[in-house]
């Protein structure tokens, strides 16, 4: 029988060079809010004036802290790479992706399966959001008051659509059929393969 193909959400954010770490996190935060399955105390924290939730579970928010700053650490390199190009120099800025992966373990039934990875477990994907980061470097006081804006902007639509489609998307949620504090086993990914300006005028 056939895997079923993973259910797949993808979000825009926007930010400038200074906020990426926080806005990231805040949505990431709010993925696992609704996908987490262990006992939570309903926490919060404000990101760019908005309340957003928090997850208390210091081995989920180190694993998002690093991500988030890896992935602010790209797009820096990236934008510093971009100002050093002549037919890019005053378009400061940069894209990149951050992917969660949502795993279920089964066991390998197919005996070729087995043979090759053994008798255990295998981890199959059954839900990803794919985040789309723009980083915007403002250089006037009026840019810097419209990127603020735009930035409220994405975060609050990207907040209202995890809520929306994690309560009304749950037929496809595994049962869960362990004991352990956490059942489903996550994936946090920096992705820049749809890099940004630099990169792609680079090849040139």
């Amino acid at each position: 029988m056939e895997q079923q193909a993973p259910q797949e959400f993808e979000l825009e954010a926007f930010a400038d060079p200074a906020s990426v770490r926080d806005v990231v996190r805040g949505i990431l935060h709010t993925i696992f809010f609704h996908r987490f399955f262990p006992s939570l105390r309903p926490l919060s924290r404000e990101v760019l004036d908005i309340t957003l939730p928090f997850v208390d579970d210091v081995e989920l928010d180190t694993m998002i802290e690093k991500r988030a700053a890896e992935l602010a650490r790209e797009l820096d390199a990236e934008r510093t790479h971009s100002h050093s190009l002549p037919q890019t120099r005053g378009a400061g800025g940069g894209r990149g992706n951050i992917q969660v992966q949502f795993f279920e373990k089964k066991r390998r039934k197919a005996w070729y399966m087995r043979a090759a990875y053994g008798s255990g477990d295998e981890e199959v994907c059954w839900e990803s959001w794919t985040v789309k980061v723009t980083v915007a470097e403002p250089r006037t006081d009026s840019d810097r008051a419209k990127v603020r804006k735009a930035m409220e902007q994405t975060l609050l639509t990207a907040a209202m659509n995890i809520v929306t489609w994690a309560n009304t998307n749950k037929e496809h949620i595994p049962p869960i059929t362990t004991s352990e504090a956490n059942p489903f086993p996550y994936q946090i990914n920096v992705n820049q393969k749809d890099a940004g300006w630099a990169t792609r005028m680079g090849i040139y």
